[in-house]
């Protein structure tokens, strides 16, 4: 079996050393405490301020838990707050799509609707924030469930039911589709969840580069792909510039 590994071992011991005592410790007291060297342990202590598990004091420069460890144990992004912070992104996509737009995250195996924007015409339209979609049936869902393992193993336990003709419910094919989403970072969903229609769409994610959400585009099958139903190019481009710049919008946050 292949032997443990060293750099998370060192930063797990950091954790612990900063979760005990004051809860407040200096890069060097660090490094003494654990036989680092000032510059390994002050590497530690920069990725795990990076990704939100350690803080620095302003006004001390000693290190201490960040709330990142706190959002492992509840649900990783409100929606609410995920829905502000996208909010002109998603609309922006929108107006230069010309199509409906929606931000989802994965819950008890579906995609809730965190955000949508309305295509920017005059038909009448109804606000599905809130609304939930089938995780194997959607482009949203998709992207979700390419990138949670767990989420998949669970949905996969369980008869995947048909929408349309075309709804991919073999769990072998779903999963060579989920490996085809990580490889080129976009889902396509052609007529899988209802005639006429198709969606595309990419992964929202955090500074630590974990999936926490999917923004894309629905509309008329025949706007949004070609004949064989691969996604428009300059469509694509735009859902991605989309979910890069919320990417960016949240890690800033």
């Amino acid at each position: 079996m292949p032997g443990s590994v060293q750099s998370i071992e060192r930063a797990a011991a950091v954790l612990r050393l900063l979760a005990g005592g004051t809860g407040r410790l200096g890069c060097v007291e660090v490094a003494n405490s654990l036989g680092l060297a000032k510059g390994t342990a002050h590497g530690i202590l920069r990725t795990l301020q990076a990704v939100g598990f350690v803080e620095q004091d302003r006004a001390s420069g000693k290190y201490l838990l960040g709330p990142g460890l706190v959002q492992l144990t509840v649900p990783h992004l409100d929606p609410n707050e995920l829905r502000s912070l996208a909010l002109n992104w998603t609309d922006s996509l929108a107006a230069r799509a010309g199509e409906t737009v929606r931000l989802g995250v994965l819950e008890a195996g579906t995609v809730l609707v965190a955000s949508h924007a309305f295509r920017p015409d005059d038909s009448e339209q109804v606000l599905e924030v809130g609304a939930r979609r089938p995780a194997h049936a959607c482009a949203l869902g998709k992207v979700l469930l390419a990138f949670d393992a767990g989420a998949l193993a669970c949905l996969q336990r369980r008869p995947l039911p048909a929408y349309t003709p075309r709804t991919c419910t073999e769990p072998r094919e779903l999963a060579a589709a989920l490996a085809t989403v990580r490889r080129t970072g976009w889902a396509v969903d052609a007529e899988e969840l209802e005639m006429g229609t198709a969606g595309i769409a990419a992964p929202v994610q955090d500074r630590g580069g974990l999936t926490v959400a999917a923004v894309g585009i629905a509309g008329p099958v025949e706007r949004l792909c070609d004949a064989s139903h691969a996604p428009r190019p300059a469509l694509l481009a735009l859902v991605q510039d989309a979910a890069r710049a919320i990417s960016r919008e949240l890690a800033a946050s």
